[in-house]
Parts: C-alpha cells; structure tokens; sequence
C-alpha cells in the first residue's frame, strides 16, 4: 500500500493513452498502404489531460490509473512526474497494454482515430476507493467514462460520502448512462454534442443550451455547466434553476484539442485552491485558460503553466 498523500487536494480518477498521429494527405481506402508527411507522439486521455492542466496551476493532484508495463507506460508516469502529478497510484499491470489511439490527420484536418482502451479498462471499483482512501485533504475528484463507468461511479460515491466535491465529465457520452451519475456529481459538465445524446435536445446555441441544462437538473444534478466552445458556457444551478450564460474570450485557434479538459482541469484548480469564489467566476477563469491553451499546437503541449498567466487569474 502506497504511503498517505496528505499534500493531494485534486485526484483525477481516470485514463491515459498515447496519441500515435500520423499526417497524411488524405485518408486511406481499405487496403491501401500510403505515405505520410509527419508523425509525432503525444500524452492524452481524458483523465492524465485533466490532471496535466490542474497541476500546471500549482495545486497538488495526483492521478488514479493503470498503464502497461512497457515503452508507452514508463513515458506516462515520466510525462506526470515532469508536470509535478502525484504518481503513487498510477499502477503498471502486465496483463494488458498502455492505452493508445492511432491517429491518422488529412490536409483538411478530417480524421481517422481507433481507440485500443488497454490498460485503462483494468481500474477497478477497489483500485479506485483504496487510492481515494489514502489522501485525507481532498477537496476535489474528477471522473469521465474512458474507464469503466462502474469505476468511476464507485469513486464518486466514495468522493460524496467523504464530502469531497466531484467533477463528472460525461466523455465519452453513452445514451445509457447510470442516472446515479447525475445524483453523485457536485457539477456536471458535458459538452454540446454530449448535453444533446444525454439530453434528446439539440444544442447549437445558448438559448438551446440553457434549454438542456434545465433538463439535466430534472435527471437529478445539482449544479450543471454546459461548455459550448467558441460560445463560452452556460452554468445552472438547482437552487435558482436560472441559466446563465459566461462567455469566452475571442482567439485566433490553432488547435482546439484538449481545450475541453484544460477547462475542467482548471475549474477543478480554483474549486479546490479558491473555495470562496463564486462558480461563475471559476468558470470565467477556467474558460480563460481553455482560451489559452487553443492558441498552441497539441493537447497537454498547449497547456499554459501558471507562471505563463495573467496574475489577475490568481
């Protein structure tokens, strides 16, 4: 058993792949072997993007996970040990390989991704509760579902009965989603296109958003942020049930991805090490960063440290 992590106040149960992206001038037809222009490795999943981003900030995270033992697996917990991740409960198994997700990108951007989950689906309920058991001042845990969703159910229920806050990301969305889900988290935060298949209704402006978020409160959520990219957020709240909508700054985008997780990295960030300030305004200051990290190439690669921030973030 690993030690007490007393300094842990973040812990983000959840995955971690390696992104194989290759760029090629068009997609391949079945069959068909073709020569790319470039091809660069990177550190994802939804879990080990969201924990990168909170520990960028400062604040002490450590990330709940399971790699392979092998090439891809020793780089992970040395990509978490550079960005100062808790690494304690990031375990190696032997019985299946580090997560990966083959990317192949056209001219066009269009792309081709296979997803081998691995190791990642190995986390169990126990792995998930024994790892939480041991960090006495956390005051946040974040789930998505790129494990298995009964493990990250199991780790919220333990988050709630310790009264830790919890974060779900509902990434990927799956239309038949545990309404215990809605119950156990403090916020929940979808996209659009997750809000839509959670929801049954469209979400392609605010208006339509601040529809939906209403609708995720009547399956049982207590706080609800909707993120709509370009068009900021929309956050709603069961005690009011009034939609507001906190926009995001205007940027030149280079590459939108991750800029999903750096939010919820972020909000967890001012949630944890700013208890007093009003969610709306983590929200702005987390949405600000996101902005940030649109303007750089790659997903953690873009991610801003907090000595890269405008002070009056802090």
């Amino acid at each position: 058993m690993a030690a007490v992590d007393n300094a842990v106040n973040i812990a983000i149960v959840g995955s971690c792949n390696t992104d194989l992206i290759s760029y090629v001038p068009r997609l391949p037809k079945p069959g068909e072997t073709i020569h790319g222009t470039k091809f660069s490795v990177g550190f994802g999943g939804k879990g080990a993007n969201q924990c990168v981003m909170a520990a960028r900030l400062g604040v002490k995270v450590a990330m709940v996970s399971k790699v392979g033992d092998d090439s891809f697996g020793h780089d992970t917990i040395k990509n978490f040990q550079t960005n100062n991740v808790n690494t304690n409960h990031v375990s190696m198994t032997k019985e299946a390989a580090t997560g990966v997700a083959p990317i192949t990108v056209n001219t066009e951007g269009q792309n081709s991704i296979v997803i081998v989950s691995g190791a990642n689906m190995l986390i169990t309920e126990d792995d998930a509760k024994s790892a939480l058991s041991q960090m006495p001042d956390l005051k946040v845990v974040i789930c998505q579902l790129e494990i298995s969703p009964h493990t990250s159910l199991a780790a919220m229920k333990y988050a709630k009965e310790k009264g830790i806050l919890t974060i779900f990301n509902p990434a990927p969305a799956i239309p038949e989603l545990d309404s215990q889900f809605y119950k156990y988290a403090d916020i929940f935060c979808p996209n659009e296109t997750e809000t839509e298949l959670l929801t049954g209704l469209p979400v392609t402006n605010i208006t339509e958003a601040e529809k939906a978020a209403l609708a995720l409160l009547d399956k049982g959520c207590s706080k609800v942020v909707i993120t709509l990219g370009t068009q900021g957020s929309v956050v709603v709240t069961s005690e009011t049930r009034k939609a507001i909508h906190i926009p995001t700054n205007k940027v030149k985008a280079i590459d939108t991805t991750g800029a999903g997780d750096a939010f919820i990295g972020s909000l967890a960030y001012y949630l944890a090490h700013y208890p007093a300030l009003p969610l709306e305004e983590c929200i702005k200051r987390a949405s600000h960063i996101a902005s940030v990290s649109v303007c750089g190439a790659g997903t953690q690669t873009s991610f801003p440290w907090k000595k890269d921030l405008p002070s009056e973030l802090f």
